[in-house]
């Protein structure tokens, strides 16, 4: 019975696994994509023998009459190796492009070694190539798949550290609270900031918050709506309102916007702003008399 091409590939894999590693880190090399910045040479291989051993059991078991699905339970170990490189790579700075670039520099290899066995030639090397091919696209693109997602999952977890930290809820004094806004306000960091804020007043039990918009480059309608909003919602805590910063351009923005603020105080500097909330919670302050 004629070699399969499955078989074939099996066989290169089982004959000669350490020279398909060594050829596969030596593609990579050429193709520029090895990354010996970012690994040292036995992690490197480290990686190609983790993948490559678990390749070779997904061809063995996951291939049914040259029909295969990455998805299948017999490429379990593959998809869980690929998740631990790509964390790795990704956390390291490697592209989508060199991470797919790099497993297809496994072709190389094989198509070298499958043209040197014996009997295949013709069309039986034509199907091998074939097959070779199937098989290392639809494992670079599930490589690619896993890789974006890590990316992703690391942007959206600094995505939320950054709105973290650009939303600050500072306690100037007792009972006295402080939001500076820096930066642009959209809908997304307008409901986190709203959030911050309101457990801010409910654990503190603070009864002024000053919102300072100093930072904010540009007051629209948009951002004027959040701020009012944010306002009302302090005031549902049973807390009162101060929105300093208000510079003479966005004064004069907001006139033109015909943006009311209804009962909320303004102030220019949140230094003004501090001395009413303070008046507002009881203390005074006065400058100390020399003895």
């Amino acid at each position: 019975m004629p070699q399969t091409a499955t078989a074939n590939i099996l066989t290169i894999l089982e004959s000669d696994f350490s020279g398909v590693v060594e050829e596969w880190l030596g593609t990579q090399v050429k193709e520029g994509v090895k990354r010996s910045d970012l690994f040292s040479d036995s992690e490197s291989r480290a990686q190609n023998q983790e993948l490559l051993k678990a390749f070779g059991k997904g061809v063995r078991a996951g291939v049914v009459n040259e029909e295969f699905s990455l998805d299948d339970d017999a490429w379990e170990d593959l998809r869980a190796v690929l998740a631990d490189v790509s964390k790795e790579r990704v956390g390291r700075g490697v592209t989508p492009t060199e991470m797919a670039t790099f497993v297809l520099a496994l072709k190389a290899p094989l198509f070298k070694r499958l043209e040197a066995m014996p009997g295949v030639e013709g069309g039986k090397l034509i199907r091998d190539v074939l097959m070779v091919t199937r098989l290392v696209d639809a494992f670079a693109i599930y490589t690619n798949e896993i890789f974006i997602g890590e990316r992703d999952q690391i942007i959206e977890r600094q995505r939320q550290e950054m709105l973290e930290l650009s939303t600050p809820v500072v306690e100037l004094w007792d009972r006295v609270l402080t939001l500076p806004l820096i930066g642009t306000l959209d809908s997304a960091r307008a409901q986190e900031v709203m959030e911050n804020l309101l457990q801010t007043i409910l654990e503190r039990q603070a009864e002024v918050v000053i919102m300072d918009i100093t930072g904010v480059g540009t007051v629209d309608t948009q951002v004027a709506q959040h701020l009012l909003r944010a306002a009302a919602a302090v005031r549902l805590m049973g807390a009162e309102c101060i929105i300093s910063g208000i510079s003479p351009m966005i004064a004069q923005t907001m006139v033109q916007l015909g943006i009311d603020v209804g009962t909320v105080s303004t102030r220019s500097s949140i230094r003004t702003a501090l001395s009413d909330a303070l008046q507002k919670v009881g203390y005074v302050i006065k400058t100390s008399e020399a003895s």
